[in-house]
């Protein structure tokens, strides 16, 4: 990216050689995320100066390895897509998503949509390749674990999701359809709200109990349908776990209108647009807000060992694309014209 909205053009770098702790990925695939269109389209502002190599979400094989690193020499990882120094004061004391010298690919650093990347060898995730062929996956498709599901992960974890929760994922596209599994998995029983009747049907196949269109459904007569499913199923009506994937400020408005006693709205998605809220409603019910930006490196395992099971499903929600049709695939992506998550290939 020369400059926001400018065609993205190919140039040449050398990542090599590694320094000490450092490692080089030869990438097999990164994901387009909505983050990377904020940046491109929308003129959020990156950390590093332009020109600068976009995508957050990698996966690869280490090709080289710097000194102290050694033991990552060939092995296929999947890159974090926040990467804390591990060092501060802030990583020791488990606040490692906050950490101030963190490096993000494609915002801080060098990002993914390329043949290599070079990063701090500290955070990566070693995948199980055995295990990746037994789903029927490649390398390429575990990229999106890197931020399309550890991200959700995290926010689960955050908001304490137990067995018996009833949780509501508002925008189930990307982000938010993993939400929707990912809740699923840790025992809860979920609702899925949205625009997209196909996005809707996808999650009824994959995990949500119940689907919304709340293009037909909303305000008052929202929350009263969602509460009387709740009932029906069992599930309480106090400290629902709420979950804002749309990054809208149509689905905040929504999230936030669904709080009742003890609730935990967790924020996931990331617009620029402005949302008027009554706060004084987390006071009445003793309920809270709480931000997730990336996730916490030491959970990574944990959420893949979600996909290698078979408890979170990739495949259907994925697509490779080469990385050459970087700027048609923005494109599509921008216009809302993707119906599954972009991979951009290198090499293909």
């Amino acid at each position: 990216m020369t400059a926001p909205g400018e065609p993205m053009v190919s140039a040449d770098f050398d990542p090599f050689p590694p320094s000490a702790g450092e490692v080089v990925v030869e990438v097999a695939g990164c994901g387009v995320c909505h983050t990377d269109l904020g940046f491109y389209y929308d003129g959020v502002r990156v950390k590093s100066s332009l020109p600068l190599t976009l995508g957050h979400e990698i996966s690869g094989r280490v090709a080289a390895a710097g000194q102290g690193a050694e033991t990552w020499q060939g092995k296929a990882v999947i890159v974090p897509s926040v990467i804390p120094c591990g060092e501060c004061e802030l990583c020791a004391s488990g606040h490692g998503t906050i950490c101030r010298r963190q490096q993000m690919p494609g915002n801080d650093i060098q990002g993914g949509f390329a043949t290599h990347i070079r990063v701090p060898a500290r955070g990566l995730c070693l995948v199980d390749e055995v295990r990746l062929a037994a789903a029927g996956l490649q390398l390429a498709d575990v990229s999106v674990v890197a931020d399309a599901v550890t991200t959700p992960y995290q926010a689960a974890v955050q908001a304490e999701v137990r067995p018996g929760d009833f949780a509501v994922v508002v925008g189930v596209g990307g982000v938010g359809g993993y939400a929707v599994q990912i809740a699923r998995a840790f025992g809860a029983t979920v609702a899925a709200l949205d625009v997209d009747p196909r996005k809707l049907d996808a999650m009824a196949a994959n995990g949500a109990a119940l689907t919304v269109n709340v293009r037909e459904v909303q305000g008052r007569d929202l929350k009263k349908a969602v509460q009387e499913f709740a009932r029906k199923s069992g599930c309480r009506d106090t400290r629902w776990k709420i979950f804002e994937c749309s990054g809208t400020a149509a689905g905040q408005d929504t999230a936030f209108g669904l709080l009742n006693h003890g609730a935990t709205l967790s924020v996931v998605g990331f617009t620029m647009d402005k949302v008027e809220l009554r706060l004084s409603n987390l006071m009445a019910f003793h309920a809270r807000a709480v931000g997730n930006w990336g996730c916490l490196t030491e959970l990574y395992p944990q959420a893949l060992d979600l996909v290698l099971d078979g408890k979170i499903a990739l495949a259907p929600f994925v697509e490779r694309h080469p990385l050459h049709d970087i700027n048609d695939v923005f494109a599509a992506a921008h216009a809302r014209k993707s119906t599954r998550r972009a991979i951009l290939v290198p090499g293909r």
